[in-house]
């Protein structure tokens, strides 16, 4: 059964509470990012205010902008866990559809700037946190890789 068919298990107030709890730092798949790269030599800054769409980590060596994506909140293509929830589907829709435009507004900002931009997505993390940060780490110590996303399709050792 597809994750987006499923009715909810708990009532509109509850789901409300629970969606508005939902953090936009220090998330787990962040944590498991920032660890992991802690733990093969990575230094690090985090959501730099200066820079456009204040990246999850910052590293300066490199030039290298990291986002953490939740494939959820940022819509992504092809993922299981990129549902559309049922309810009041049309506000949600819309909400998560600015969130992809504006990732795609700061990336292109962040490019134009001179920074490469780097995205590890949730479901990556969840199938295997290792590889998906060893991956992490390979295409940030290349310095050809300008743009790059990982996701879980995408694992290879």
């Amino acid at each position: 059964m597809y994750a987006g068919d499923m009715t909810d298990v708990v009532d509109t107030k509850t789901r409300s509470r629970i969606m508005s709890r939902i953090g936009g730092k220090d998330t787990r798949p962040e944590m498991l990012t920032r660890q992991g790269l802690h733990r093969l030599g990575f230094r690090y800054s985090l959501h730099d205010r200066k820079l456009p769409g204040r990246p999850d980590l910052v590293l300066k060596k490199y030039r290298a902008a990291v986002f953490v994506h939740g494939c959820f909140w940022h819509r992504h293509d092809g993922c299981r866990y990129a549902t559309t929830p049922r309810a009041r589907a049309e506000f949600w829709l819309e909400k998560l559809t600015g969130n992809v435009v504006r990732d795609q507004s700061n990336q292109s900002a962040l490019r134009a700037l001179g920074w490469r931009v780097l995205i590890i997505w949730e479901c990556a993390l969840k199938k295997d946190t290792n590889l998906a940060v060893a991956n992490l780490a390979a295409s940030l110590k290349d310095p050809t890789a300008e743009f790059v996303e990982i996701g879980a399709r995408d694992l290879t050792e």
